[in-house]
């Protein structure tokens, strides 16, 4: 029995180990990506060696249509279980891998297909808009895909008389509901585990000991709400308050001229922003904020998918087709580029 076997009895998510990320590591990597034709994406959460080795570093969008574009026949994507599946959707005629298809997403188990089904019956005539973090069978349940970045923009386009149902996050929802001031706008109650634990007395806190900082905060976190409160109260300067996806963290990393920045959302994320702005003390509100499923890519994870072909993933083509309807329906409205 193998060592990842007498993991996994006793840890059904224990990841590929005993491979360490050093040169020898990353020549067989790039060796076997060139020999698979492969592309290697990285999401922004991933481990930093994972980041450094990939061709592309970003959200799940992006690169999911950098992949689509590009000429390489095999797209490795180390992220989480729908990313992959998107870049499949996008690129159905690629050999799409995920190093572990173990690594899945509470925020896209928040819904099933099913679920989504069940709850279009119950308001006949309402616009489905599913955020990017869905699986393919809720994307094709959906009329149009949204990233964190472009939400707003989505529903605002959609006649104020129809009805919405917007899924899956809360968070987002609700960050959607108040700045559209829509009320028609019904929202599922899921939520990703990592960022809602991400809560508002420990953001308060975290701020009024860095009173000169920005701060970043994702929509999709359960503190975002409190960042507004905080603003409004005072108690942080309004213009430090910024709600960002996060590729419009990296943008706006380039462009604040605070010394110091507050950020609320997965810890991987701040290896991208240091490497935006070297200068900039970035220093995570939570650092517990770290995804288990997207450290379930690691060094031997991303090995043995190279090696062996592994973990290939498929969509049903009529769910791909009707998921990609969605997706592009979103492209057509404008600022796809920023996912979650």
């Amino acid at each position: 029995m193998s060592r990842l076997d007498t993991a996994v009895q006793a840890d059904p998510l224990a990841p590929y180990g005993g491979v360490e990320a050093d040169a020898a590591w990353a020549d067989e990597v790039r060796r076997l990506a060139k020999e698979r034709d492969a592309v290697l994406l990285a999401h922004n959460y991933q481990l930093p060696e994972i980041q450094e080795i990939a061709d592309h570093t970003g959200d799940s969008l992006a690169l999911s249509r950098i992949a689509a574009a590009s000429e390489a026949s095999t797209i490795v994507f180390c992220g989480v279980h729908f990313m992959a599946e998107t870049a499949k959707i996008l690129s159905p005629d690629k050999t799409v891998l995920i190093p572990d298809a173990r690594a899945g997403c509470s925020l896209a188990d928040s819904i099933t297909g099913e679920q989504l089904r069940a709850w279009k019956a119950e308001h006949p005539g309402a616009v489905v808009v599913s955020y990017v973090n869905t699986t393919a069978e809720v994307k094709a349940e959906t009329d149009i895909c949204c990233t964190s970045s472009n939400a707003v923009d989505v529903v605002a386009s959609i006649p104020e008389d129809r009805d919405v149902l917007f899924c899956p996050d809360q968070f987002l929802g609700a960050h959607v509901k108040r700045v559209t001031g829509r009320e028609n706008l019904h929202v599922w109650v899921g939520e990703c585990h990592v960022h809602a634990g991400i809560n508002g007395p420990e953001l308060a806190e975290r701020a009024a000991a860095s009173p000169e900082a920005d701060l970043f905060i994702h929509p999709e976190c359960g503190c975002a709400t409190s960042a507004l409160y905080l603003a409004g109260e005072g108690a942080v300067e309004a213009e430090r308050v910024k709600i960002l996806s996060t590729g419009d963290m990296l943008t706006a990393a380039r462009q604040t001229r605070a010394t110091s920045v507050l950020v609320a959302t997965e810890v991987g994320m701040l290896h991208q922003l240091r490497k935006a702005a070297p200068e900039i003390d970035f220093r995570a509100v939570n650092d517990r904020a770290s995804c288990r499923y997207m450290k379930m890519i690691t060094p031997a994870a991303l090995l043995r998918s190279l090696r062996e072909g592994a973990d290939e993933v498929d969509v049903d083509p009529d769910v791909a087709a009707r998921a990609r309807a969605s997706v592009q329906r979103m492209i057509e409205i404008g600022k796809p580029g920023g996912g979650e």
